[in-house]
């Protein structure tokens, strides 16, 4: 005779943590880290959920969002240590910079989303707090400073997607040494300019040329005043 086999009670299982976007941010940061930006899709984060990709959709409204709430989760590592520290105003928002930058170039993917991604969280606006105030510091007026962080950020971030993951584009390398071949080969005849300041054009490191970009666009917010302002009518 058989031994009928009891059922298990839906009670007994242990019970699922309940979703949120936390635990979804969570997640996609732990997933990117170990595999790269590419793998975080919304099925995969289902997957390593347990649940189904439509239960995320209430959390996460698409890619988009999701890379934004990723960043903003990222930059909590960002350094401020500067922001309060002694020493050269614009050394310290090169620092932070740097820090940041730093930040992106661990995860290139994500570099390349922070172009377009748009955080909104405690740690990105803690960022712009303290890039402000080392701005203001240095005396740079309100305008100018308000407009010259979206443009200290741009191009940090853009320098990491220019310099960084060379592993996620095997091309890269042979785009580099094309571009650095056709400098170099330029002809003094047809392109005077690029043939005399060839090898001023492929110059520099990644981190010198971040840091005198950061410099440069200090100096332009200083002394650039906004459109329609009375400075710019004078």
């Amino acid at each position: 005779m058989s031994t009928r086999r009891e059922p298990v009670s839906r009670r007994e299982r242990p019970a699922k943590p309940a979703l949120s976007r936390a635990w979804i941010v969570e997640t996609a940061v732990r997933v990117m880290r170990a595999e790269g930006l590419a793998r975080v899709t919304m099925r995969r984060l289902a997957t390593e959920l347990d649940t189904g990709p439509a239960s995320l959709y209430v959390y996460v409204q698409n890619t988009a969002e999701l890379h934004a709430a990723i960043l903003e989760e990222l930059l909590g590592e960002v350094d401020l240590a500067p922001v309060g520290a002694a020493g050269d105003w614009q050394e310290r928002i090169g620092a932070v910079l740097a820090s940041y930058a730093e930040v992106l170039a661990v995860n290139p993917g994500l570099a390349r989303s922070a172009l377009v991604a748009r955080p909104s969280g405690p740690n990105y606006l803690a960022l712009v707090e303290g890039l402000l105030a080392l701005l203001a510091e240095g005396g740079v007026e309100d305008g100018q400073a308000a407009w010259g962080v979206d443009l200290l950020m741009l191009v940090s971030t853009a320098s990491v997607v220019e310099h960084a993951g060379h592993d996620e584009s095997p091309r890269s390398d042979e785009e580099w040494s094309s571009l650095t071949s056709a400098v170099q080969d330029a002809s003094a005849a047809e392109t005077p300019r690029v043939a005399a300041l060839g090898s001023l054009l492929l110059s520099g490191t990644p981190a010198q040329r971040q840091a005198w970009a950061v410099r440069m666009l200090i100096n332009g917010a200083m002394h650039t005043p906004l459109p329609g302002s009375a400075r710019a009518a004078d």
